[in-house]
């Protein structure tokens, strides 16, 4: 390629195009090399950020140097500890961290559920230092998505794991489990599993159902203590977006197209990250393994891939008001530290525009007509959608489309109103 260039003269390029997914000029590659037919570029990273594999001390050190930077946005918490006794982070980042404000919406990324699957830790915790860097440079968009939305990432969700996982040199399966040997993702309460305590807790049982994680147990009173609107599960392995629901409603089934009552709505969603997402809107990309999903947009419902009982997937959908989908992000479960740059630049648009959906739908408080107070634990109904939400303890709730939408609550006359959908343009 060198040669190419250099025969045809200084910035000229012959007998070679660029394939359209690579974004640079076509013909040359970031460096300005010649790039043959179809030949795969990865997108050169243009974020300093701390591109490495951080174990558990070291993402420790991350969160703490961003509050350092950005102490007005960010805030550190834990909402728990692993079996082996290491903390759950949860880094925060909102114009106002530590306080819910009614009408703005709860948004959540979660990664590490499997330990081995480690790039959307790395990613999460690039996203969090993009969004302090950002913010501090006056970026119109990172400044209006902080000031309009509250951002809670959960790095290491199995972090016993990815410390038995240790490199990119480990098995396909070591350090997916917990220490325990629970998948996390197959121990949420299911479609036909009441949600139960873990021995020994007031309502506890003896059945193998009751073996709850307490790194689950941890992420359910995290999912019952904040609103959260909207989220995303990050995995590794293969290069799709999944949503829910991720069990077949035929329980002998293996795959099952088991779509919910927002079907319309999990695919748009869905679609948001695989077209925004650069390694898998590449149109020259191989599958990864069997399945090509290239074929349908790089999407699929969970079950009709294959099915997976008490996935957090549905479980949020069912238990809580929050929409989540699954997004596995490569190939390789653990890739190299020098392939992380180039994954950043695949994701971090699709990272930052998922964000933003949160602010699609509709949303509203519900008030007492008489004192003006807001009452909890309304519930909130759309026609022709079988799935009903729940106003927090703010009093606040969201949902996606144009509806009828009706409320109602003990002791109360139920109160019906029309309502549209709207997006939030910059401004």
């Amino acid at each position: 390629a060198r040669g190419a260039q250099g025969s045809a003269g200084a910035g000229v390029c012959t007998r070679v195009r660029a394939c359209r997914s690579t974004g640079h000029a076509p013909g040359f590659d970031g460096a300005g090399m010649c790039v043959p037919p179809c030949t795969r570029v990865r997108p050169l990273p243009t974020d300093p950020l701390d591109f490495r594999h951080h174990n558990y001390d070291e993402m420790r050190k991350v969160g703490p140097a961003a509050v350092g930077q950005c102490p007005n946005i960010t805030r550190i918490y834990s909402i728990g500890r692993s079996y082996l006794g290491l903390k759950l982070y949860v880094m925060e980042i909102s114009d106002n961290p530590g306080r819910h404000e009614v009408g703005e919406p709860e948004f959540r990324y979660v990664a590490g559920m499997h330990g081995n699957e480690v790039l959307g830790r790395e990613l999460l915790l690039n996203l969090m230092e993009y969004l302090c860097r950002q913010h501090r440079r006056g970026d119109p968009r990172v400044r209006r998505l902080v000031a309009r939305t509250r951002i809670h990432l959960l790095p290491a969700m199995n972090p016993d794991g990815y410390e038995a996982a240790g490199s990119e040199l480990a098995g396909w399966a070591s350090g997916r489990w917990t220490y325990e040997g629970i998948d996390l993702n197959h121990n949420f309460a299911d479609l036909n599993t009441a949600l139960v305590a873990p021995r020994g807790e007031p309502g506890g049982t003896p059945c193998a159902l009751a073996q709850v994680a307490p790194e689950t147990r941890a992420v359910i009173d995290w999912m019952q203590r904040y609103p959260f609107v909207l989220s995303a599960n990050l995995h590794g392995g293969e290069l799709v977006v999944t949503y829910p629901f991720d069990m077949t409603r035929t329980y002998w089934k293996a795959q099952e197209l088991t779509p919910t009552a927002d079907d319309g709505v999990f695919r748009w969603l869905a679609t948001v990250y695989a077209t925004s997402n650069l390694a898998m809107a590449r149109e020259e990309r191989r599958p990864c393994h069997y399945d090509d999903f290239a074929r349908a947009g790089n999407i699929i419902n969970g079950a009709n891939w294959h099915t997976v009982p008490g996935s957090m997937n549905d479980f949020s959908y069912l238990h809580t008001n929050c929409f989540e989908i699954t997004v596995e992000l490569s190939c390789d479960k653990f890739p190299h530290a020098s392939e992380l740059p180039a994954e950043w630049e695949n994701n971090r648009e699709a990272l930052l525009l998922y964000m933003e959906q949160v602010h699609r739908g509709i949303k509203g408080v519900v008030r007492d007509a008489e004192t003006g107070r807001g009452i909890a634990d309304a519930i909130i109904s759309v026609d022709g959608i079988n799935h009903d939400v729940r106003t927090g303890r703010a009093r606040d709730w969201g949902a996606y489309g144009v509806y009828e939408v009706t409320a109602a609550a003990a002791g109360y006359e139920a109160a019906r109103r029309p309502a549209a959908s709207a997006w939030l343009e910059p401004g």
